[in-house]
């Protein structure tokens, strides 16, 4: 009865007001209630009969006695069994409606499942189709009913294929995990298929046939192939890589391979020793320089490394690090061999602009040199002379030291600037920067009769810079602006220095003749000037990108070029 409680719970109300309607119970009591009359009538006619009767026999009446008593007695054995198979009645139609609900439960079931089934028997057979297998194929019930192989969905050319899956099926053969089959589709499309099969018993055990489930498994075969085929994409390029990538998780016992390219493996083999080494130099590294650019050195390996870390969820939900290494030492090779060539051309450049202000210079030199042997020639005639006059030989001894000074303060200028160093950023004053410039940028104004002006704020930070590298730099724009301006009306040249956020600014304005285009000025080769190399500015720039900084050009609204560069301010964690 809970059977078919749940079950009549289930089916559509449609379905269970079709059952109350079968009253099964009406008949058995019209005929009872028939019967129950008629023994009424017939007890009424006997009891009418014997009232008109004049005389009755004693064995007459025994008779009559006894007959009404058979017939009583009759009659209740009728109303048993009229109760009893009543009762039989009520039985037997209460199992046959439980049995045409779980029948109309299965086959509701049997309709509604995406799953295509099929029995065959033990020669081959079909005897059975669902709904849903003839949805899959496209033939209906009645034309698969009773059809032998090959079947009407089997694929024409890849019938020796069919059969020897049908083979497997009849020998009982079939794998747990199902054969995987094509099959054709009454219009003439193919599409996969996996099967299940199990063996269809009767009650008493013995097997009658064989249950076939059929699945579509075309998409989730195209999915599947698909996301092979990325997959193995995938690991073909990580496999390609040469940097070494690897994952690792923290674990008790420690860390954990749970994966490695090609690279890290021919590295470091298939042990996490590697990660570990590599992950211990970025967490104990303290070279500010280093860390910031996570560039390593390995000594094991004599390698130079930069490495990146991340932490992503594993496919088992665990935290494990990411971990990407790429091998730089032949990078820093050829950045060492750069920079030493850096040095030469920056080097040459200051050799160049030394050899261009060559004039300058000598016409500087030679004004002291000539005021040291005028001094010296009047001091040879005091010290001759009979009234030798002391005071007056010190004042001359004074301006003849004080000339020999500034000949050789000009001439420690050039050798500081042309000398060849190594680069050494540092903090260091931008005044300092300017003033020094200044002993060797005014020689050049002099030689175009023009004046520079200076405008510096006080109190700005330091700058983190190469102090003779920033003094070239400025030094070859003021040049510049100078030849820039030498047939101009103007006769000032302006350098203004200020701070732009964590940046210095320095910017060189003169009033000459403007550009065009005033990019193209750091091309290389490219100059305005008839004598010009066009690598000036272009080493100017390469000198302040260095610095992590950017020089730029643009026209002066008022008529001219500005010039303007920004170094970074110094800062202590950079030291």
């Amino acid at each position: 009865m809970t059977t078919h409680s749940n079950l009549s719970f289930i089916l559509p109300q449609a379905l269970k007001d079709d059952n109350r309607r079968r009253l099964h119970w009406i008949i058995p009591v019209f005929v009872l209630v028939l019967y129950v009359l008629v023994i009424f009538s017939f007890i009424a006619i006997q009891d009418i009969q014997y009232k008109h009767t004049i005389l009755y026999s004693d064995t007459e009446e025994v008779r009559h006695h006894l007959l009404i008593f058979l017939v009583v007695a009759m009659s209740f054995t009728i109303v048993i069994s009229l109760l009893t198979l009543w009762h039989y009645t009520r039985i037997r139609s209460e199992a046959e409606e439980q049995l045409f609900l779980e029948t109309t439960f299965r086959r509701a079931m049997e309709n509604s499942m995406s799953t295509g089934m099929r029995v065959l028997d033990m020669q081959g057979r079909v005897v059975y189709v669902n709904p849903a297998f003839c949805r899959m194929v496209g033939w209906t019930e009645a034309e698969l009913l009773g059809t032998l192989f090959p079947y009407p969905y089997w694929v024409e050319d890849k019938l020796e294929q069919h059969q020897k899956y049908l083979d497997i099926v009849l020998s009982g053969k079939t794998p747990s995990s199902g054969m995987e089959m094509e099959a054709r589709r009454r219009d003439g499309s193919i599409f996969t298929s996996r099967l299940y099969v199990s063996p269809l018993r009767d009650p008493q055990g013995k097997q009658i046939g064989w249950m076939t489930s059929m699945t579509d498994i075309t998409e989730p075969k195209r999915i599947r192939e698909a996301l092979t085929a990325a997959h193995e994409r995938f690991m073909t390029v990580l496999e390609s890589l040469e940097d070494t990538i690897s994952v690792v998780a923290d674990t008790p016992n420690g860390p954990e391979l749970l994966f490695a390219n090609r690279t890290y493996r021919r590295l470091w083999g298939s042990e996490a020793h590697g990660h570990a080494l590599l992950y211990s130099a970025t967490t104990n590294h303290h070279d500010d320089q280093y860390e910031e650019s996570n560039e390593f050195y390995i000594p094991h390996i004599d390698s130079w490394f930069e490495v990146h870390h991340r932490t992503l969820n594993w496919t088992d939900g665990r935290k494990v690090r990411l971990q990407v290494a790429r091998d730089i030492s032949q990078r820093r090779e050829y950045e060492k061999k750069l920079r030493a060539q850096q040095e030469k051309v920056e080097l040459s450049g200051r050799l160049s602009t030394m050899g261009e202000m060559a004039s300058s210079l000598a016409h500087e030199l030679n004004q002291p040199l000539t005021a040291i042997v005028n001094y010296n020639t009047a001091i040879a005639a005091l010290i001759k002379s009979e009234h030798l006059d002391k005071e007056r030989l010190l004042q001359v001894l004074d301006k003849s030291v004080s000339q020999a000074e500034r000949a050789g303060r000009i001439i420690s200028r050039i050798r500081d600037f042309v000398r060849r160093n190594d680069p050494e950023r540092q903090a260091v004053k931008i005044d300092t920067i300017v003033d020094n410039t200044m002993d060797l940028a005014i020689l050049e104004s002099r030689k175009y009769n023009k004046q520079i002006e200076i405008n510096l704020p006080e109190d700005l930070p330091e700058v983190d810079a190469d102090p003779i590298l920033i003094e070239q730099v400025l030094l070859n724009l003021i040049k510049n602006g100078l030849e820039a301006m030498a047939e101009s009306e103007h006769d000032k040249l302006y350098v203004q220095i200020s701070q732009v956020g964590q940046e210095i600014q320095v910017q060189v304005i003169d009033s000459g003749y403007g550009l065009k285009d005033p990019e193209r000025l750091f091309e290389p080769f490219y100059s305005t000037k008839k004598e010009g190399l066009g690598i000036g500015l272009n080493i100017c720039r390469s000198i302040i990108e260095a610095h992590r900084g950017r020089l730029w050009a643009e026209n002066n609204p008022s008529g001219g070029t500005i010039f303007s560069f920004r170094v970074p301010c110094y800062r202590k964690a950079e030291s």
